[in-house]
């Protein structure tokens, strides 16, 4: 089960970071640059859980397929932010912690361990789409005071003028975030 979980989890941030750079061109487009600006930090926040369940994943090769359900669709960028929020609770209150409860039973820590990492970061994925959200249904860019930082070890995402001195999640030093 946990191979399975690894690459249904592997699908769906795969196809996440794929939806939120298409949203990104969108966002950019209608003048959202700073919706622009995270959908593309967050876009790099997938790449990361994705790249995690990868390296899981490549212990217990295989020869199956990996498929993925998600929010489908290209609107607006108001639109495109509804579906990112579904997509990120979906990963929040449903996903993640069943394949978390999955590795613990099969006393995978590898797994647990990826599917907490991502888990951490989807749900301020979440918040942070719904703040976007709030502005941009009032027509309003979303302000970012200083950056989008991203951990490249685990994806946590943090907004400010720096990163923080050290991941709260993984625990990796601020020189290793990558800004947007």
């Amino acid at each position: 089960m946990v191979k399975e979980a690894l690459l249904s989890a592997y699908a769906g941030e795969s196809m996440a970071q794929s939806r939120y750079r298409a949203f990104e061109e969108v966002a950019e487009r209608e003048g959202f640059k700073n919706v622009a600006r995270l959908f593309r930090a967050i876009a790099f926040a997938e790449q990361v859980h994705a790249r995690n369940h990868l390296k899981r994943m490549s212990l217990v090769m295989s020869d199956q397929k990996a498929c993925g359900g998600a929010p489908i669709g290209l609107g607006n960028t108001s639109q495109n932010l509804t579906l990112a929020i579904v997509g990120e609770e979906f990963e929040v209150n449903e996903m993640y912690p069943t394949y978390v409860a999955i590795a613990e039973f099969h006393k995978d820590k590898q797994a647990e361990q990826t599917f907490r990492w991502a888990l951490e970061a989807e749900k301020i994925h979440a918040e942070l789409y719904k703040k976007a959200k709030e502005h941009v249904d009032k027509g309003e860019d979303m302000p970012i005071e200083g950056k989008v930082w991203i951990c490249p070890v685990c994806g946590h995402t943090h907004v400010g003028p720096e990163a923080p001195e050290k991941c709260p999640v993984c625990g990796v030093p601020r020189a290793k975030y990558v800004s947007f």
